[in-house]
């Protein structure tokens, strides 16, 4: 048996999509900018085509049918394929080289779904990665030697796209915090996080002692995972396992920020373009990006 197949207009799906995220006609015709009308009208067009209801009229609240249901999932990754072809098809082509440079301590919280992305858009582009501390990372960029770098300040750069809070952190229902000297674990002597909390420590008189010293994040993860010490960490940078401890346990620790540079004088597409991607994925994930 033969079944007859035929082409699904995308838009209607769109609209379709829009209504029940809207939840009306009217919210979805505000959405995509077109009258309650054409909206009524497209979703009508899509009913007949699949000759069923997709919402149950009869109450005031737009609700999807049985029929509605099943369609959802289906027609968001249609509406989704049609956009990345659309965006695939349509984005300038990039290609060379860009060098950037993350801070380790931000690495995997924010740059898998930037990196991904950018890929994507712009697959011929051999993206080369260096993680350093922040003052390392700036020397880089005035040398020439980097493009495009991201930092952690405790004062806003030009372009700032993070304003977050320095945290003490340890493991979940974990004691490390209450040990006298309390031990702390700490990055090597250019993290810019240590001579702040350091500071904090003093200034309330609390006895401390080194428990790590390293240059990446790995090894003080794990000995906070073991309940061997704090560290400072930003507040959206605090790894899976572990907690923030409470400011009645432990002195309260300046502000920070992730600002971002690019080469002076930068007018290399693809760093461009990468750059609007950090900035796209900042904006849409916090309130307070730049």
């Amino acid at each position: 048996m033969n079944l007859i197949t035929r082409d699904i207009d995308v838009a209607l799906l769109r609209t379709f999509v829009s209504v029940v995220d809207a939840g009306s006609m009217t919210g979805a015709a505000n959405a995509q900018n077109l009258t309650q009308a054409a909206v009524s009208q497209q979703i009508k067009r899509l009913e007949d085509l699949f000759r069923d209801q997709l919402f149950d009229r009869s109450q005031r609240q737009v609700r999807l049918t049985s029929t509605g249901q099943r369609l959802l999932s289906h027609a968001k990754r249609l509406v989704t394929l049609n956009d990345e072809v659309w965006s695939a098809m349509t984005a300038p082509e990039f290609d060379g080289e860009v060098n950037m440079g993350v801070p380790h301590d931000i690495f995997k919280p924010f740059m898998p779904s930037i990196l991904r992305a950018f890929s994507k858009a712009c697959p011929n582009v051999n993206l080369v990665l260096h993680s350093s501390p922040t003052s390392t990372l700036l020397e880089g960029l005035h040398a020439g030697e980097l493009d495009v770098v991201l930092t952690t300040e405790p004062m806003p750069g030009k372009e700032m796209l993070l304003a977050d809070s320095l945290v003490w952190a340890g493991v979940k229902g974990g004691l490390a915090y209450s040990q006298n000297p309390l031990p702390v674990a700490l990055g090597h002597d250019e993290c810019a996080f240590k001579e702040y909390a350091l500071q904090a420590l003093s200034a309330e008189g609390i006895d401390w002692k080194l428990s790590c010293h390293v240059g990446s994040n790995d090894p003080i993860v794990a000995l906070l995972e073991a309940d061997l010490g704090v560290a400072p960490f930003m507040a959206h940078t605090v790894p899976e396992g572990l907690e923030i401890v409470p400011y009645d346990r432990l002195p309260g620790l300046p502000p920070f920020y992730i600002n971002m540079y690019l080469k002076a004088g930068m007018n290399d597409p693809a760093t461009l373009e990468l750059a609007q991607h950090i900035r796209a994925e900042f904006a849409s994930r916090y309130s307070a990006a730049a």
